[in-house]
């Protein structure tokens, strides 16, 4: 199968036109930083740093609209402790410092309860 820049794929068959086949679009995948598992992106929290006096706060970005470098979560508090106990959180995002987890722990604890 070849792939048009549209997006697009078609076959081409021997003998035969060109037949137009309408694939699924490409969806992006990304690793969770906690489990380290790879699923589409749109299983996945983006996060980002911003920057606070002398803190780093990593804040939810459920949008995936905020300025500068992400870095991807599953939403749920299993993968938000095993980054944290990784240290996952300053190297994902290249950042170092004291990082406050304070407002997306307060964004899970939240998204569980309105679900």
């Amino acid at each position: 199968m070849f792939v048009t820049s549209g997006g697009e794929g078609f076959v081409v068959m021997t003998g035969s036109p060109v037949e137009w086949v309408q694939d699924r679009p490409a969806q992006s995948v990304r690793t969770c930083i906690g489990c380290r598992q790879r699923e589409p992106s749109a299983d996945l929290l983006r996060i980002v740093a911003q920057h606070r006096n002398s803190d780093v706060a990593i804040v939810p970005d459920p949008r995936r609209r905020q300025p500068g470098r992400g870095a991807w979560l599953h939403p749920v508090s299993v993968c938000l402790r095993s980054a944290e106990r990784r240290r996952a959180f300053g190297r994902a995002l290249r950042v170092s410092g004291n990082l406050d987890i304070s407002a997306l722990e307060q964004y899970l604890e939240n998204r569980h309860e309105h679900s």
